[in-house]
């Protein structure tokens, strides 16, 4: 699976909006859409509800999820005092699970953050200086890009071997190629504008007119199309901790869980299915919130 930019508009939002007046203007625009949109704010939800649970998860009364049983391995869901049954040790799966939001989703949302930050400076930069600082830039960018995420994700992380740490960082050096390019995409598109060549023309410092006129202008298409990376960063980890190259036992981790819990596939599959099940649903409320941002951001709409 290689990320590729073109399912993304990266043209989707960019307006002149140099005044600060127009820019509030347009994003009361933005959220009057966002408010219209069943389907994104279902999502949202969703996703606040998971946030919510996984980080009050200590102050929720679980069960302790590291804590095991040989005598009440692999019990259905409904079970008594486990709502959701237990794993191939014995542990509570409900509790599993929702401390293993905490892991999947700090997995999912760090590399993206810290991948927006490098990859976004590098794009505008490129996108702004252009000639050969986007020459020397972009050109490093697409020896990155010329490998598919997957394999380069398993290729840093066999490299660096297991562990959350290392993780992280191969999922970041993984999503830096690609926000990279759409930044810049953005930014040289922002370039030709005519209040920024106005700008230039009136004697304002390179950095004012980045902070001013080209950022406010950027950082919309640039954040949309990092919220849709959070989802495959969420299943990249899980697919690093299934191989045994993410996460390592007996952390809650929904990747490891699914390692875990392959050969109870045969005996309880329900039960084995549940750490993809939320997987699928935190991925999915990702992809189709970043959908509802993009729509709600594009001005031609």
């Amino acid at each position: 699976m290689a990320l590729q930019t073109p399912s993304l508009d990266v043209g989707a939002g960019l307006a002149p909006v140099p005044a600060s007046a127009a820019s509030r203007g347009y994003w009361q625009s933005v959220g009057r859409r966002l408010r219209r949109d069943p389907v994104t704010l279902i999502c949202l939800a969703v996703l606040i509800l998971i946030v919510l649970a996984s980080l009050a998860a200590p102050w929720l009364g679980l069960a302790d999820p590291y804590k095991t049983s040989m005598l009440r391995r692999l019990q259905p869901i409904g079970s008594p005092n486990h709502l959701l049954g237990t794993d191939e040790l014995g542990r509570d799966m409900f509790s599993r699970l929702i401390y293993g939001g905490r892991l999947s989703l700090f997995m999912g949302v760090t590399p993206v953050i810290c991948a927006l930050l490098i990859g976004g400076l590098l794009g505008i930069t490129a996108g702004f200086l252009g000639g050969r600082t986007n020459m020397a830039i972009m050109r490093v960018m697409d020896v990155f890009y010329a490998f598919p995420s997957v394999l380069l994700a398993i290729s840093l992380s066999g490299a660096m071997g297991a562990g959350t740490e290392n993780t992280l960082l191969s999922l970041t050096l993984v999503f830096i190629p690609p926000i990279c390019r759409v930044s810049e995409s953005v930014t040289t598109q922002v370039r030709g504008f005519d209040f920024v060549d106005a700008a230039r023309a009136s004697g304002a410092p390179t950095l004012t007119i980045v902070r001013v006129h080209v950022l406010g202008n950027v950082l919309g298409p640039i954040l949309v199309y990092a919220t849709s990376l959070i989802s495959v960063a969420i299943i990249l980890a899980a697919g690093l901790s299934f191989l045994g190259l993410g996460v390592k036992p007996p952390e809650p981790e929904w990747g490891l869980m699914l390692n875990t819990l392959r050969q109870a596939i045969y005996v309880n599959p329900v039960l084995a299915a549940l750490p993809g099940v939320m997987i699928f649903i935190t991925s999915i409320c990702f992809n189709l919130m970043s959908d509802g941002l993009r729509a709600a951001m594009d001005v031609k709409a």
